[in-house]
């Protein structure tokens, strides 16, 4: 289904813009790739959440780590059922723990200061096949991230609502192994990509 939702999009690309490179196809094709396996996956994800009854508490979960997951980046799994695997335990356990669980204002606040320096230390993290070149593009990254970093931990502390206070310091800490070194090691991918295209 996946090869035959990519070549039947690429297909019709190619018939309206037959001028494209080769390498803009590629990127297209990379794109849509991209594509199809969001909307599978969040498929999955939700349908699952629906059927523990988190589909909310995840909906929300997930709205707010892409807040500080966008401008951070972060690795992608080297296979899709790796990702998909990965992914559904993550969200359903992070927006379960988050509607059930207490974190002390202190621990918040340990946990949110470790957070934002981890975060500005190591945003934003490329990948091999998306390499952040432009220094003042990774510059901006980094600011956008570190505020971001920032704001999650004051709206922990000051929300006063424990869910909401709670996915904005699990959301940063995931984002802190996602963007970490020593994960991209673990997992066999290679960490600051952008320094082989430095001239």
């Amino acid at each position: 289904m996946k090869e035959a939702f990519i070549d039947n999009s690429m297909n019709i690309i190619k018939k309206y813009y037959p001028d494209y490179s080769e390498v803009k196809l590629a990127e297209l094709k990379y794109g849509l790739l991209g594509l199809y396996l969001l909307i599978s996956k969040s498929i999955i994800i939700f349908g699952i959440a629906l059927i523990l009854g988190i589909f909310k508490e995840l909906l929300i979960f997930t709205l707010i780590y892409n807040l500080i997951r966008l401008p951070s980046f972060g690795i992608h799994a080297s296979k899709s059922w790796i990702c998909l695997v990965a992914s559904t335990t993550v969200f359903i356990l992070s927006a379960y723990l988050s509607s059930v669980i207490i974190i002390p204002i202190n621990l918040r606040v340990m946990l949110g200061l470790i957070g934002i320096v981890l975060i500005n230390k190591n945003a934003p993290a490329d990948t091999a096949k998306k390499p952040i070149i432009s220094p003042k593009r990774r510059f901006i990254y980094k600011t956008l991230s570190t505020l971001v970093a920032i704001i999650f931990v004051i709206c922990s502390l000051i929300i006063e609502n424990s869910f909401l206070a709670n996915s904005f310091i699990l959301a940063l800490l995931i984002q802190c192994v996602i963007t970490a070194p020593t994960t991209y090691k673990l997992c066999g991918e290679t960490y600051d990509n952008y320094k082989s295209y430095r001239p």
